[in-house]
């Protein structure tokens, strides 16, 4: 069976998701919304990887429970790279940009989560149907947050 191959996958998804809800929180932190819904929001996707690792043991996939908290280096340059553009460009461009890869980013972990689902009801791995069951409404939820702030930012950032 390859659902190891699968929940190593998700696990990977859900902590870059993570990272990117945390960056895009600290780059705006001027936006108290923005700031501290997707702070809210990764909580929900470092739970999952911590189920995640606790499931993949069962499956012989040895997964890190905690995604790091501290940004890589490509994230460090992007951080930077867009405080440097925020004075140069209108922060609701910036905003709009952050929240299409928010919405990217977890619309793939939705997939993976209905893989997972998927394979998991195949195989007869009901833990594991289960933790899919329960962690995927909050990646949806994750997605519609940042479709709707989108929406709500799109008018103002675009016409403006």
């Amino acid at each position: 069976m390859k659902l190891g191959l699968a929940i190593e996958e998700l696990h990977r998804a859900e902590v870059h998701l993570t990272r990117t809800l945390l960056a895009v929180s600290d780059r705006h932190a001027g936006d108290h919304e923005v700031f501290h819904v997707a702070r809210d929001v990764a909580r929900w996707s470092q739970r999952h990887v911590t189920e995640l690792a606790r499931v993949g043991a069962d499956f012989g996939v040895d997964l890190d429970p905690e995604p790091p908290h501290d940004p890589g280096v490509l994230e460090t340059i992007r951080q930077t790279t867009a405080d440097l553009l925020r004075h140069r460009s209108e922060p609701g461009l910036l905003l709009l940009a952050d929240l299409r890869h928010v919405h990217r980013e977890a619309a793939g972990v939705s997939l993976d989560w209905e893989l997972l689902a998927q394979a998991a009801q195949g195989a007869r791995k009901r833990a594991l149907f289960e933790l899919a069951r329960r962690c995927h409404p909050d990646t949806l939820r994750q997605m519609r947050w940042a479709n709707a702030k989108l929406k709500e930012s799109a008018t103002q950032a675009l016409v403006s």
